[in-house]
């Protein structure tokens, strides 16, 4: 049996993020994470400039994996009425692929240990974890922070609440060449859908979209729905009849939950996708998985050096935290998707954004954070 100070379950954004920043304080870190670095994953791919400051603190240097600079939207309704707009901090374009990989390196060089394998169980006794995977090995830590992504097996042994229930949401993602602007995030709906396009390193073109299932189902695979369905947005079609695939076949992943979360389940402090998921709308769920992790790695920090005197208190405290930065950007994206998905009110939208244009940085600013930066 391994003793390790945190044992972080999954080597996602907000896993690899949390492990960088505990590891950089001084604890012993282990991360779980069943799969092989790099990897591509269902993502949209656009970071808002807002956690620069907490990437340098981290000591990751952005620039050094050359990503697109972005600082302009484009948004259209699905009969290819277009606004135009500033993004009011900017952001940057990097695929998961080499993000996670430069982040699960920075990860090592600090000293954090990898185990390749699939966590079967979590159990707190005592005031401790055990937590077990399925190649028979044991770990026994005093923190485990969740940070398992969209869906696991984990959260089905917990029986977490939204996991019994029915998502109508898949997601496609696909990297493509072609032309589009390097300084633009595009967000287009379509019927049944929204999809977002934006360039990343190498002069690639990532296109992620969120389709209803219901929709989807009726057509015989992802080429005939887009030809069918997400194209019928002139703007999308303009796009992808110009583009060509770089992937053999699209990612994608379903059952997508947009249902609310706990930050904390039996103990474990969630982080990421794993306590909650802004609709890819609102397009910056990345940033929000890095600054979950650096939330719960102050908050561990605290506990550690016995400013937090209590499991209770620490589990608490982060709690609050997590809801006072990201519950009113959650409500907003559900607010919005909701929205987008009736015709006439996202028309009725559109024709407001085109007299109040100044409206459109507006609504950004409610799904997006401040420039986040270290509270010590």
């Amino acid at each position: 049996m391994k003793n390790t100070k945190v044992t972080i379950i999954g080597g996602g954004l907000a896993g690899l993020t949390a492990a960088i920043h505990l590891s950089k304080i001084g604890l012993e870190v282990t991360v779980i994470e069943k799969n092989e670095y790099p990897k591509h994953k269902v993502c949209g791919e656009y970071i808002s400039n807002e956690v620069l400051p907490y990437l340098d603190w981290l000591g990751i240097n952005i620039s050094e994996l050359k990503p697109a600079n972005i600082s302009k939207i484009i948004f259209s309704t699905s009969n290819g009425k277009v606004i135009n707009g500033n993004l009011p901090l900017g952001g940057f374009g990097i695929s998961r692929y080499t993000f996670d990989e430069h982040l699960y390196r920075k990860a090592k060089a600090n000293g954090c240990e990898f185990i390749q394998e699939t966590v079967g169980n979590v159990v707190f006794e005592k005031d401790e974890f055990i937590v077990n995977t399925t190649d028979n090995n044991t770990l026994k830590s005093d923190i485990v922070i969740g940070a398992f992504g969209k869906r696991s097996n984990i959260d089905q042994k917990m029986h977490r609440d939204f996991i019994n229930k029915k998502s109508p949401w898949l997601a496609v993602k696909s990297h493509y060449s072609g032309d589009f602007p390097d300084d633009v995030v595009g967000l287009y709906n379509f019927k049944g859908g929204y999809c977002g396009v934006s360039k990343v390193e190498n002069d690639e073109i990532n296109i992620c979209y969120l389709a209803d299932y219901k929709t989807f189902k009726n057509y015989k695979n992802i080429e005939e729905y887009q030809n069918e369905v997400v194209a019928k947005n002139p703007q999308l079609k303009a796009i992808l009849d110009k583009a060509t695939s770089l992937f053999e076949k699209p990612l994608t992943i379903s059952q997508i939950s947009f249902e609310k979360k706990k930050a904390v389940e039996d103990h474990i402090l969630m982080a990421g996708d794993s306590v909650g998921m802004i609709h890819p709308f609102c397009g910056n769920g990345m940033a929000m998985a890095i600054h979950s992790a650096k939330i719960v790695s102050e908050m561990v920090e605290k506990y550690h050096k016995g400013e937090i005197k209590t499991r209770k208190e620490l589990e608490q405290k982060y709690a609050q935290a997590w809801d006072f930065n990201f519950e009113k950007r959650l409500d907003t994206g559900r607010f919005l998707a909701k929205i987008l998905q009736k015709s006439k009110l996202s028309e009725n939208l559109m024709r407001i954004l085109t007299i109040f244009p100044n409206l459109l940085p507006k609504i950004i600013a409610k799904t997006h954070g401040k420039p986040i930066i270290l509270n010590s």
